[in-house]
């Protein structure tokens, strides 16, 4: 009964989100606390809701500041030569920006938290979209698949993980999968091309003056030189004077208030010793963004005014985060404290024929997609994936193949709804989940069965 209750709240979640019949907040407060009170659990929802939201709390005061300090840094013009330099290599070509999109993410995912890869990310991707008139769940859905195949790096957590859980080395694990990990990236460029290919067909192509031209003209003024015919009167039709207001690219006005230029070298050496100090591990990271946000604040905007009306700006996107990251404690806390995971993944791996067993690594990476979807990736390392690797050790299958194929899922994990970095993503680029969703999920899935393929053709699963 909980492993049929566990599966129906999960898909009334993303059916609700994804018909836009409940807000993302809404649906993870209410529909778990429904359920919970189905299995009978009425009495303990508080007891797993404020045991959710204390396993949580961190996730969120680090978005928090975070937000704040990213938010800060744009203001400042930090990332300005960084958008101008990625515009000058797009040429305002949709296809361009879309592969620029995958390559920034994978090269930001280095750092091994998918927060900060996606602040960074939709920071200085946003603009571009916006003055494109392009398509965000594009960039959402090209930027979270990218960064989850970086997420398998050993210190981005997965392989640690797996790790610690069989009580194998990290390296053993992750080095062999390096060419089957790069083959998924490789994918990830070649989708981002193809969407580029699309994008650039439905829009056409700008030149680099129109793109740059003030905000104070119109957008119906330029002139579209089209790579095909069809896509031109869409864009035109979207075009105007109120589309040259765009708020997205006012991140390159070089008049704005609050641009900081003589204090541009410490706000990027104040970005690069935090962004060091969370990869040296040298305070926890919630820590290291309320210590960042609070020094970039003072030394940018030393007036209190000043500093109010740079919180306040960016309140929205910390109120809309964080408030998913708490919503969503609610869901795990549920899912985890009736017991309905543990049940949804002894029925999955107890559904695994007899005959499977000398294939049990193959049958992980399969796994690995709905689980880790469906799971928080300490749940599936921790609780499932021992299960797997005894079924695989009693049929001649090491644990290191158990571990490698139980990687492959990270390109979907990183959309699951039970992911607080998700929700910078689409709060930052405003982009309802519901559709991040729907766009982004099939093309993930495929990129973890790429990166499968991969593995099995090399021999490494």
């Amino acid at each position: 009964m909980l492993t049929i209750l566990g599966f129906a709240m999960i898909a009334t979640f993303l059916v609700l989100i994804m018909m836009k019949k409940m807000s993302p907040i809404a649906a993870l407060v209410l529909i778990p606390a429904l359920f919970c009170v189905f299995v009978g659990e009425g009495a303990h929802l508080g007891d797993y809701v404020v045991e959710g939201v204390g396993k949580l709390a961190p996730t969120a005061a680090m978005l928090m500041f975070a937000i704040v300090y990213f938010g800060v840094m744009i203001d400042v013009g930090l990332f300005d030569p960084i958008v101008r330099g990625i515009l000058r290599f797009c040429k305002a070509d949709p296809l361009r920006v879309v592969v620029g999109t995958a390559v920034l993410a994978a090269i930001v995912s280095l750092d091994g938290d998918g927060s900060t890869t996606f602040m960074i990310t939709v920071a200085a991707m946003y603009p571009l979209y916006k003055r494109l008139k392009m398509s965000l769940v594009v960039m959402t859905g090209v930027a979270a698949t990218a960064n989850g195949v970086m997420n398998t790096l050993p210190w981005g957590g997965p392989t640690a993980r797996a790790a610690a859980a069989l009580k194998l080395d990290a390296a053993d694990i992750f080095v062999p999968m390096i060419p089957a990990l790069a083959v998924g990236l490789l994918f990830v460029f070649v989708l981002a091309y193809v969407l580029g290919r699309r994008e650039r067909k439905r829009l056409g192509v700008l030149t680099l003056d129109e793109v740059l031209e003030p905000e104070s003209e119109t957008v119906s003024e330029t002139v579209l030189v089209t790579a095909g015919g069809g896509g031109s009167e869409e864009h035109k039709a979207a075009t105007g004077s109120a589309g040259a207001q765009e708020e997205g690219f006012k991140g390159l006005d070089p008049n704005r208030a609050t641009l900081r230029p003589k204090l541009y070298w410490f706000n990027a050496g104040l970005t690069v010793a935090l962004l060091t100090a969370m990869i040296m591990e040298w305070l926890p990271i919630p820590v290291l963004f309320l210590l960042g946000a609070a020094l970039a604040l003072t030394v940018n905007f030393p007036r209190v005014a000043d500093q109010k009306a740079r919180i306040a700006a960016h309140a929205d996107n910390v109120l809309n985060v964080t408030g998913m990251v708490f919503a969503a404690a609610v869901f795990t806390g549920v899912l985890t404290g009736t017991g309905m995971v543990k049940h949804m993944a002894d029925w999955l791996v107890g559904a695994v024929p007899e005959g499977m067993g000398p294939h049990m690594a193959l049958v992980t990476g399969v796994l690995s997609l709905p689980l880790t979807y469906f799971m928080s990736n300490d749940g599936f390392y921790f609780g499932v994936l021992p299960v797997l690797a005894e079924a695989g050790a009693a049929h001649g299958v090491s644990s290191l193949e158990i571990a490698r194929a139980s990687l492959v899922g990270q390109a979907l994990h990183m959309s699951s709804p039970l992911v607080p970095a998700v929700y910078v993503l689409v709060g930052m680029a405003k982009v309802e989940f519901g559709d991040h969703t729907r766009f982004t999920v099939k093309w993930a899935a495929l990129t973890s069965l790429v990166v499968l393929g991969a593995g099995i053709l090399f021999g490494i699963i």
